[in-house]
Parts: C-alpha cells; structure tokens; sequence
C-alpha cells in the first residue's frame, strides 16, 4: 500500500493561523517591554536592575499558575477536538479558580511584602529601594495579568486566538503611552518615574481584560462568559483533573523555585551585570515569544486530534512541529545576534554591561535552539496527554545538575558572570535527545476523551503488527 504524503500546505496553514497571531501578540508583549526598558534605562542603570529583578519575581508568579495552564490546554484542546461543551466550561472554571488563587498570593506580597522580596533576590541596597516602590504599585497587576492569561488560553483552544492578540495590542499602547505620561511627568502630570511606570502597567492590564471580554462577547464566544457552566463540577470530574495537571503544577513550581535560586546567584552579580541580566530578559521574551506560537500550535493540531481519535494526524504533526519551531527560533536568534549594537545601546547597555550582554545574547543564541526544541516536545507531551515525562526530566536535570552548577559558579568557584550564565543551559543537550526518543516512540500519546482511546488501542495494535 502505497504511503500517503504528508500534506504540508494544509499542516503550515493551520500552524501560521494559530501560531501567527500568538507570536505576534508575544512580539507586541515584548515590544512593549522593550520601550519600558528604554525609558526606565533614562532613569539610570540601577532603576533598570531594579525592574528587572521584579521581573524575575513576576516569573516566579508565571512558573506558579503556568502549571494551571498546561493542564487547562491539555482539557481545553482535547474536549474541544472530540466537541464536549461542558468538558470546556467546567475545566475552564477550574482552571481559572486555580490561577486566580496563585495571582492574588502573589499579589498581596508583592504589595505588602516588598522589601522581603527584594531582599531575596539582591544584596544591593539602592536596587533594593527602587525595587520595593515599583513593587508596591505593580503588584496590583499581577491577579489582571493572570486573569488575561486564563483567558487568552481558553480563546486560542478554542479556535479564537486574534481575541487575545487585540488585547495584547490595547495594553501595549496603553502601558506605552502611559509610560511617556507617568514616567516623565508629560501633558501637565506629576513626574512619578519608576512608580509612574508600576501605574501604567496596571491601568494597561485593566484595559485588555476589558477589550476581551467585550470583543469575546460581541463574537458570540460560547464558553469564556458562560460563567454558571463553569463551575459545575463534579469529584470525579476534579479527580480526573488534577490528576492530569499535578505533574504539570510539580514541573512549574519547582522549576520556578529552581529559576528563584539561579537569579539569587545572579543577582548577587556585579551592578552591570544585573542591569546587563535585566536586558538579556527582555529580548529572551523576544525569543520565548516565538517559541509560544509553536507550543500553542502544538497544544491546538495535536491534543485536537489526540481528543478526536486522529492518532496517526496527531502523531505526524507533532515531530514536524519541533524541527519547525527550532528551525524558525535559530532565525530569530541570529538576527538578535546580527543586530545587538543598535539593539543593546537603545536599551540603555555601555560599557562593561553591553559586553556582558551581548555575551548573554550569544551564550543563548546557541542554547535556545534546543532550549526551544524541548518545550516544543513538553507541550506536545502535555497536549497529548502526558504531563510525567518532560516533567520528570526537566525537574531531575534542574535540581540534580544545573541547579549545584550554578551554585558552585557563583558562590564556590566566584567565576566570571558569563560562565554562570552559561551553567544555566548545561542540561539542554541531555534531555533533548532523551526526549526525542520518546518523540518517535509514541508512548506520549494518552487521551482523556473516549474517542481517543478507542483508537489508540486500535493505533498501537497496528504499530505492533
């Protein structure tokens, strides 16, 4: 019998509906992140490790409701392929119940807390006290921020991914604009510096939920404002669903604490190489923008399929998806790398700090490539189903070898900054062909939908034969 040919014009169309408007709403995130850091880089180097290092709190909220996230898309896609309306409401009220709680514990540190904080990530008193006033105002956002999430992540399973885009494109030109206000005291207002840009960042958040929501309802979205189906839920049904997510939760809180104890190295790192790691930031959420189009596009063509018992279409989506999305982040790289002199002075670098970051940019123009190729194939895990084994990996890795590198590069070894840096990503190459392996052998595949259990009994029995 004669192989039919994968078809490719058919499979990039579906890949650029999704991925394209997920990227660009990333690239418009960062964008936005960009001219924060261009602005506040006018208040002096220091307010720019300030910032930055709040980031790396705020990543560390990220790595706490994430895991909510990639359980809700793995529910989210599968119940959407096999066409289970209330599937979707209910593990989307239970997605959002999740994230909500992790938002506002976050939240209420960074507003009550801030000094705590900021003492954990830094030693230096002056980015301490920076950190802290921006903190206070900030942590306002962070419950809006994961609110948006949850429902950007409803909205692209479910087929309406330019919804979150215009979102993304509201609060960009909002946080921006508000910025040039706020910041620097234009159109008759008090100059706030960095508070004024804490302000901005809250106010533009209320601005985007408030634009979903409304463009979500004039298009008739049947799940996201259907709020008395989302919490009909049922043991079993809670049971089920937290079986799925814990292993994704695991991965990302401990992940999340494992990146927590890198950035205490990191940020006990010289002034410029805090304001250089500050900048490095920004463009990796360029990269990791890019990266997202492909793992929602992963979570969408292959836990659709996976739900609606298309084992085979699922199966040869996903290993092309990888190479695709490696392929296309080595591009993004290269031109990071090619342009990081008007780049890197326009944010603020000279000096020591633009060397170290350009440094940055070219330890991890080569570490992203596999970087990326693995959380392509997590998600495509995830998507499919199984949420044990890039958990397993990437924990084991994290705490069992990058995490005592790092520590003795720091604090042991006292090597230069560059070298940390670059003990972050010594585990890439391990689990990547580690995770190939499991890519072509199939074994990801585990559907929660009856339809795709049905047939991937009958799938396995023809790869057995």
């Amino acid at each position: 019998m004669k192989r039919q040919a994968f078809p490719w014009r058919d499979f990039l169309g579906r890949i650029a509906v999704i991925a394209i408007p997920v990227a660009l709403q990333n690239l418009l995130t960062t964008t936005g992140s960009m001219v924060d850091t261009m602005m506040i880089a006018s208040l002096g180097q220091t307010e720019v490790g300030a910032v930055g290092l709040c980031a790396q709190f705020s990543s560390l909220m990220f790595s706490g409701y994430w895991g909510f996230v990639g359980g809700g898309m793995l529910f989210f896609a599968q119940y959407f392929g096999a066409g289970d309306d209330d599937g979707i409401n209910r593990s989307y009220g239970l997605t959002l119940t999740c994230m909500m709680t992790v938002g506002l514990l976050f939240g209420l540190l960074a507003v009550l807390f801030p000094e705590l904080v900021m003492r954990l990530y830094t030693d230096k008193a002056a980015i301490q006290q920076i950190g802290v006033e921006y903190l206070r105002i900030v942590g306002f956002s962070y419950p809006l921020t994961v609110f948006s999430m949850g429902m950007a992540s409803l909205l692209r399973c479910t087929e309406r991914v330019r919804i979150p885009l215009y979102g993304s494109i509201t609060a960009v030109i909002t946080n921006v604009f508000l910025n040039w206000v706020l910041i620097f005291g234009n159109l008759g207002m008090p100059a706030l510096g960095i508070r004024g840009a804490a302000l901005a960042t809250v106010v533009a958040q209320l601005v985007s939920i408030a634009v979903v929501i409304l463009l979500a309802k004039r298009s008739g979205h049947r799940y996201l404002l259907a709020f008395k189906r989302h919490f009909g839920w049922t043991r079993a049904f809670v049971a089920t669903y937290l079986k799925k997510c814990l292993p994704i939760i695991l991965n990302e809180v401990l992940i999340g604490l494992g990146n927590m104890v890198i950035n205490v190295v990191l940020g006990r790192q010289p002034e410029e190489a805090i304001a250089a790691l500050a900048v490095f930031r920004t463009l990796e959420g360029l990269v990791i923008g890019f990266f997202a189009g492909f793992s929602n596009a992963s979570s969408v063509l292959v836990g659709t399929q996976v739900g609606a018992g298309h084992i085979d279409t699922a199966y040869s989506r996903a290993w092309r998806l990888v190479y695709l999305c490696q392929g296309f982040i080595g591009l993004v790289c290269g031109l990071l790398v090619l342009l990081h002199t008007p780049i890197l002075n326009l944010m603020g670098m000279s000096g020591e700090s633009f060397r170290l970051a350009f440094g940055m940019v070219c330890i991890y123009g080569v570490a992203a490539l596999i970087r990326m190729g693995n959380w392509t194939q997590n998600d495509t895990f995830r998507a499919a189903g199984d949420a044990v084994t890039g958990t397993v990996l990437e924990i084991v890795f994290m705490w069992l070898m990058v995490i005592p590198c790092v520590l003795l590069a720091g604090f042991r070894w006292k090597l230069p900054t560059l070298l940390v840096f670059a003990a972050c990503y010594i585990d890439e190459p391990i689990r990547y062909v580690i995770m190939q392996l499991h890519m072509f052998r199939g074994g990801w595949i585990r559907p929660i939908t009856p339809e795709g259990t049905a047939a991937l009994k009958e799938w396995k029995a023809r790869r057995g034969s």
